[in-house]
């Protein structure tokens, strides 16, 4: 079973982060929200407050498949200063784990120099953090390890691409097909 560390910052965009969730535990992930400060209650950019199954102490590493950076603000520039969220995906990064990140938060990626030469993308404000990245304008690019989406209403779109790329286009197709039916 595929291990997703889902990062919540305080001001994180919700759907960004939730939606995503569902998808992938729809698709048999097993799906952690990881408070990266202060409690396990985290509220979100538009105050919804959504309880956390871990705090960023409390990940072991070694367990991760896929790290998720959702978007928002201040979601993304509280992610951004935490030394633990940047030694996360460079960990992530070294180990060749997916890292995935919507919105604001692909800008993180392009800082950290992480998404230079590839394709990437990214809510157009922030398209300067990704100054060596390819921005190609689709909603969701996927790029050998970096999953990257626009914004929250591609929120659907990013989540379907990292089940098609961790569980197979089968199962995204599966997926996809069963959410329209609810």
């Amino acid at each position: 079973m595929a291990t997703v560390f889902i990062l919540l910052a305080r001001g994180f965009e919700e759907c960004e982060a939730l939606v995503p969730a569902d998808l992938l535990k729809r698709a048999g992930a097993n799906v952690i929200l990881v408070a990266t400060e202060g409690g396990l209650a985290v509220p979100g950019a538009h105050g919804i407050t959504v309880t956390a199954d871990i705090t960023i102490d409390e990940i072991r590493k070694e367990d991760m498949d896929c790290v998720i950076l959702p978007g928002g603000l201040p979601g993304t520039t509280n992610l951004a200063k935490n030394p633990r969220v940047l030694d996360l995906i460079e960990y992530a990064a070294s180990r060749g784990n997916y890292i995935a990140a919507i919105c604001a938060a692909p800008s993180i990626l392009g800082k950290m120099r992480l998404l230079d030469g590839r394709n990437a993308a990214v809510y157009p404000d922030f398209a300067p953090d990704l100054e060596f990245a390819n921005i190609t304008g689709k909603k969701v690019e996927h790029d050998d390890i970096f999953i990257t989406a626009e914004g929250m209403g591609a929120s659907f779109e990013f989540g379907f691409k990292l089940i098609e790329v961790m569980f197979g286009a089968q199962t995204a197709t599966d997926i996809r097909a069963a959410v329209r039916h609810i």
